[in-house]
Order: C-alpha cells, then sequence, then structure tokens
C-alpha cells in the first residue's frame, strides 16, 4: 500500500457521517461573508451598506498577489459592514447580507474542457475566487500559474481526506465524481502537465471505485490507493507516497514538477468553467459525539454554525467543544453564533466533555515517540526545549518552519506536552525577528 515514513493512526470517527449523502440545505435568511477567507491580503469591499446584490456578484475584490475575490452566497441587501466572529482568525471585517428572495444569479460565461484556453481559464478561476479547500485556502490561480522555469508534469488531487470525522470529500467523491474528473483535467490540460493523479484512502473503497469509473475516459488521468494513516493528505506526505519525489525542505511541490490540489477545488474548478459559478457553497461535514445525529451538508458561504448545528439535529446537553475543521488541525471555538462558514470550513464538530479530560503538561522523558512519528523527520522535543529558552534563530536552523503542524507528535507525547502549540510559538517569534531586520535593512538603506 501506498505510504510515507512516520505518521499515526487515531480513532477515525467517520462513521458517524460516512453514510451520510451530500444534503443542500435551505437558504439562509442573512449570511456573514469575511473578507479574510484565504491566505495572503484580505480583498477590498466593492459594496456598500444598502447595495442590492445578486448571488454570485463580487462583493469583495483580491487586495494582492496573494488573495482572493469573494462573491455574495445570497440575492438581498448588504446590511452592514464590520467585526464579527472568524472560525480561523478570532475575529474579523465581514460583509453582511439580508436575503430578499430567491436566488437570481448574477451571470458569468461558461466554456467547456474543449473550448478553456490557458488564459482563459486562470482568469476564470481567478475571477471566481477559487481556493484551496482542503484546508490551507491558497489562491488556486496562483498556484496553478507556475513561474515559466517550474516544469510540472503532475497534477495531484487529495482525496485522502486524513483527518478524523470529516466525511465531505468522500461523499463530493461518490457523488459527482465526473465532475471532479473533469475538474482535474482542466487544471491538467491547462498547466501542461502530462498527468493527473487522485489520492484516495483505503478507508473510501466506495469514492475510489467511483472517481476509477469518472475517470477512465481520460488517459491524463489516474487513480491510486494510498495507506489510511495521518497525515497521508499533507502535499509532501500525499507527494512520497504517490511519487516517491521527495520535495526540499523549505521547498514547494513545483520543485518536484507538481501541483497538488484539494477534490473540493476540482469540483469548484468544474462549477466555475461549465456552470459559470463563483464559489459561493462548499462541503461540510457536521459530526461528533457531542452532535444528537450527523450531517455532510452543502453550505453557503456566510451562513452560520449554529443553523448547520441545529439543521443536523442539535448538540447533545453533554457536548463540551467546539471546532472548526478536523480535530486534529482544526480549531476551538468559544461559540458558534454569528460564526460563518467560510471557504476553508471543512467540518463542524462537537465533542462530550467526558471525551476531554485536562491534560497537565509534564516534564519530556526523552523517549522519542514524537520523533518517530514525525512526518516531516524533524526532532520536535528538541525544537520545542529551544522554543521554551528562547533560542528561536537555533530552531530556525532546526528547520522549524518545515513543520507542518500536523499535531502527530503531541498526539503520542505520555507527557502530554503542547508541542504543536510551542512551535507555532518559536514560527511567530522567527517571523518578527525577520520583520525586524527587513526593517532594519531598509532605514540602512
Amino acid at each position: 500500500m501506498l505510504t510515507f515514513k512516520g505518521g499515526i493512526h487515531p480513532p477515525e470517527g467517520k462513521a458517524l457521517s460516512e453514510h451520510k449523502p451530500l444534503k443542500r440545505l435551505s437558504l439562509p435568511d442573512k449570511v456573514i461573508i469575511p473578507l479574510s477567507q484565504h491566505i495572503g491580503a484580505p480583498a477590498k469591499a466593492v459594496v456598500q451598506v444598502g447595495d442590492e446584490v445578486l448571488t454570485g456578484q463580487k462583493i469583495a475584490e483580491a487586495a494582492g498577489t496573494i488573495s482572493a475575490n469573494i462573491h455574495s452566497s445570497v440575492t438581498g441587501k448588504v446590511i452592514g459592514i464590520g467585526e464579527f466572529p472568524h472560525p480561523v482568525a478570532g475575529r474579523g471585517t465581514a460583509v453582511v447580507i439580508e436575503r430578499s428572495g430567491e436566488d437570481r444569479f448574477f451571470e458569468y460565461p461558461t466554456y467547456t474542457v474543449e473550448t478553456c484556453g490557458r488564459e482563459d481559464f486562470l482568469k476564470i478561476v481567478a475571477e471566481m475566487g477559487i481556493v484551496g479547500l482542503g484546508g490551507a485556502t491558497f489562491p488556486t490561480h496562483v498556484k496553478l500559474s507556475p513561474p515559466s522555469w517550474k516544469k510540472v508534469d503532475t497534477v495531484i488531487l487529495n482525496g485522502a481526506e486524513c483527518e478524523p470525522y470529516l466525511t465531505c470529500d468522500d461523499r463530493l467523491m461518490q457523488e459527482e465524481s465526473r465532475k471532479i474528473a473533469l475538474g482535474l483535467l482542466l487544471m491538467v490540460k491547462n498547466t501542461g502537465a502530462e498527468t493527473g493523479i487522485v489520492g484516495i484512502e483505503h478507508n473510501k473503497p466506495e469514492a475510489y471505485e467511483k472517481m476509477k469509473e469518472a475517470c477512465s475516459p481520460y488517459k491524463e488521468l489516474k487513480v491510486a490507493l494510498v495507506k489510511t494513516k495521518y497525515p497521508q493528505g499533507a502535499e509532501k506526505q500525499l507527494i512520497d507516497s504517490l511519487t516517491r519525489r521527495k520535495v526540499p525542505a523549505g521547498g514547494l511541490p513545483l520543485d518536484v514538477g507538481i501541483i497538488v490540489q484539494n477534490v473540493g477545488t476540482a469540483f469548484a474548478v468544474y462549477e466555475a468553467v461549465y456552470e459559470g459559478k463563483p464559489l459561493i457553497e462548499r462541503a461540510v461535514t457536521v459530526s461528533g459525539e457531542g452532535m444528537k445525529d450527523t450531517a455532510n451538508f452543502i453550505a453557503r458561504i456566510g451562513d452560520t454554525y449554529e443553523r448547520l448545528i441545529d439543521e443536523a439535529g442539535g448538540m447533545k446537553e453533554e457536548a463540551g467543544c467546539l471546532i472548526s475543521g478536523g480535530p486534529m488541525m482544526g480549531f476551538a471555538q468559544v461559540t458558534a453564533r454569528q460564526l460563518p462558514v467560510i471557504k476553508g470550513t471543512s467540518g463542524i464538530l462537537l465533542f462530550t466533555r467526558k471525551q476531554l479530560p485536562g491534560y497537565e503538561e509534564s516534564p519530556c522523558i526523552s523517549c522519542g515517540a514524537c520523533v518517530s512519528v514525525c512526518p516531516m523527520k524533524l526532532l520536535p522535543t528538541q525544537l520545542v526545549t529551544l522554543v521554551k529558552n528562547k533560542r528561536f534563530e537555533e530552531a530556525g536552523d532546526m528547520n522549524i518552519n518545515s513543520c507542518i503542524e500536523c499535531g502527530s507528535c503531541a498526539y503520542v507525547c505520555p507527557s502530554r506536552i503542547p508541542l504543536v502549540q510551542y512551535v507555532r510559538l518559536g514560527k511567530g517569534a522567527l517571523r518578527k525577528i525577520s520583520a525586524r531586520e527587513r526593517a532594519k535593512k531598509e532605514e540602512a538603506k
């Protein structure tokens, strides 16, 4: 079975929702659409309070090279622009739109894989605000525009969905396999690649068969099973599993001729090209032992966590923790009220208080467990020791920035050391040091 060195096998939790088909939610009465839903600069609002907007109309435009457009997910009236809860940033600026009726769509041109040339393709992907839907939310048009000196021969679709509990990608592959295949074909054709590979963990046999069938008419496309192991869906690990190419430390998949995208992103690319539809909705899993029932939804961007939880059946009285995303790399939330679904929201998970006992950090016992599971071949315990002693530059020399923050080390640590949090602290300190050094150089000029 194709795999990589390191990694862990946490309880999957997928049985709670993996057999729940995608359900399209009724239209929300109001949406809260943040201007920051991607890596890079927040988008700049192009609407004002009182403006009437159509579904799919651009309400904020990219504010830099690494940024993305944002569109209205309903037809209605802009009733506010202000600070609201944000599932990643804590709080952020958002546009609030009150729905006035059923969808009336803003119209965009449509194409097919045969009629969409590279220039049109990249323009559409950028205009439609598509970002990586696996969680990283990197603007897709940037990722699909490699510099001329970087030859791309393979586009990989991440269908691993290795995070426990999440099943929305699984359902998307089962129910929309043809559209995903065409989305991949568009990316292969318009990046100059020769091959497209869909990597799917072997705990998703139905998705594997559906994608094999959907990709079979196209000689450029392949589907491969990879071993069920966390974090199999991380870019560098998936590349290693499928091609045995090693992305160098500090490097990018482009350095080995590969672009990696999520299956949800491929689906969004299809909808943008074939249907003229911006990224205004996405698949979301609502699950966990703290839920009365579970669901996989197609939810509009800007709908609230509170409504999705209610539509799935509501939370149990003993629910004690709300997480946005997966349990390994997601973010704990303080409230579901006014908390908007954003482009990167793959899951909404509720856990019970019994599942979350208090953990008290103990001294490191030098067992090496964190080293053995680290998929990036780092030394987590040594990195954390350096961070604790504020020796940040030395941590940088030991490749702390190569950490993908998957949480495997913290999961196996018998001393319950929050290794990932310390690493994040170290990375943040290094960024500040680098910023100060750049400022000094600018002053010297």
